[in-house]
Parts: C-alpha cells; structure tokens; sequence
C-alpha cells in the first residue's frame, strides 16, 4: 500500500443504498463505517427520506471515501448517438438539466431503433460486474439514480476518480459500487432480498445470514473482514429489503478501493463511463 493510499484508507467510509425517490417507507440508507488495517467497522446506519436530507448529510461530512450504489456515468456508444457532450462533466450537466420524461421518450427511442437482444448500450464495466446498463429506466431505474444522485455529489463538491484526473488532496471521494458483485461472490445467483412482502422468504433470510457470516469471515477476494455488533448483525440479516445489507456491501468495496493506489481503478478507464469499484 503506498503513503497516499494508507492515508486515504484512514478516512470516513460510507456505504449508500440509493434511492431515486426516497420515502420513509424506501428510504436512502448509509452505512457508515472506520477501517482499521484489514477490517472495516461499522459505526452506525444511517437513513434519509428525501433527497434534500441526504445531500445536505453529504455536505456537512466534511471528509469520506464513499461507494454509491448509483451509476456515474451513461454508455459512450448512447452519447455520442444522441450527440451529447463528450467529457464527462459537460455530459451529466446536460443530463441533469433534463426531465425524467423527457429521459424516458429518450432513451426510449433509442432502443426502439435497435435490434431485438441489443436494445440497451452498455458501459465497459457492465459485463464484468454483472450490472444492469446505466441508461435503464425501469427495474431497476438506475438512469433516473443518476439523474438524482450525482448532482447531490458534485453540490457536495466530490471528488470522482474513474471521471476525472484523480487527486490526492480531495476531502470527499465517490466511487460507484454495486452490492450485487460482492453478493454474488458469496453465495453465487441466489437471492437474498426482496421488497415484495410475499417474497421475504426463509431462503433469502438464510441468504443473509451466510453474506454476513462471509463478510465477517474475510472470504471475499476484497481481503477485508467486517467488523460488527450483535446488534447490527440482527438488522443486517433482519431487513428483508437488502436496503441496510447493500449498503455495507458498498462500504467495504469502498474500503477496498482505499486501500490501493489509484482507487483499485483499471489503467486506461473510459472518463466518460466511469468505471464500479472492484469489478
């Protein structure tokens, strides 16, 4: 680990399960956690009903290293068709300037235009983390979380490694992560949440228990262990939504990337797509 990164791996970690239209029912919720060494502890969740709460939390942290459960960015191949701005930053502006109508009938049109089984242009980082194209708009609607989430980022004035050129001295970092790539390293295609009461099964339950067990355990290839209560343990396998489960998954991609140079990010990562943590 070189001096830069043992420092950044001192810093707040922040896991986020987000929500493009958080309720109290739904809410957005972080995991907030300390690294020490190999072991990552979880301090407290976190849970915010609206966007507005959550941005203002992000804001008056003064200092993180978080992984976001939201895409960063949208596939070259869907911009440079639509003839939206290149760089990165010029791109999500556009983007958030628009409304989610008008990002439907968008992105609708593009698909509509293409061969069936090739509907949806993907990132580079799609394949190898199993995630869905950041520019879907229904199950799940990850293009209106980015719509959502990244201008609560960028008012929170962080730091973006896998879009822009990485610095050293950023108080706040946001690195895209997705909860999925870790669970399925533990207990393969099972399932293990769901919103839908009638699907809250003792499978998936017992699904929980062994990613928690797993993640305490240090079997991941992150080569991390989870520190928790007996306490956050119960919540954890507990919330049959995954909501509070996801959001330590993101913590300790988050950790993982601090603990390397660069941010664990692939040499020669595409600005404009961005890139998600450990794939």
């Amino acid at each position: 680990m070189t001096a830069a990164a043992t420092e950044r791996s001192a810093a707040l970690l922040i896991g986020v399960d987000f929500s493009s239209r958080p309720t109290r029912r739904k809410p957005i919720v972080v995991a907030v956690g300390a690294p020490h060494a190999a072991l990552v502890k979880v301090l407290r969740l976190e849970r915010f009903e609206t966007l507005e709460a959550f941005g203002a939390w992000l804001q008056h942290t003064p200092a993180w290293v978080g992984g976001f459960d939201l895409p960063f960015g949208l596939p070259r191949e869907l911009v440079e068709t639509l003839g939206w701005p290149l760089g990165w930053a010029p791109c999500v502006a556009h983007y958030a300037a628009l409304e989610r109508p008008a990002i439907r009938d968008t992105f609708a049109a593009f698909c509509a235009a293409r061969p069936v089984g090739g509907k949806f242009a993907h990132r580079a980082c799609d394949g190898p983390a199993g995630s869905s194209p950041s520019m879907k708009w229904v199950n799940p609607p990850v293009a209106y979380m980015l719509h959502a989430g990244v201008p609560l980022l960028r008012a929170a004035e962080a730091h973006f490694p896998a879009h822009e050129q990485v610095r050293a001295d950023a108080a706040r970092v946001a690195l895209e992560a997705y909860p999925g790539l870790l669970a399925r390293e533990v207990i393969g295609q099972r399932s293990y949440k769901s919103d839908d009461a009638a699907k809250q099964t003792p499978e998936r339950l017992i699904a929980r228990k062994d990613i928690v067990e797993a993640l305490e355990q240090g079997r991941t290839r992150l080569s991390l262990r989870l520190k928790l209560t007996a306490a956050q343990r119960d919540a954890l396998v507990a919330d049959a939504s995954g909501d509070a489960l996801d959001a330590v998954l993101c913590l300790l991609q988050a950790g993982w990337a601090a603990r390397l140079p660069g941010w664990g990010l692939p040499a020669g990562v595409d600005r404009l797509e961005g890139w998600i943590v450990s794939a």
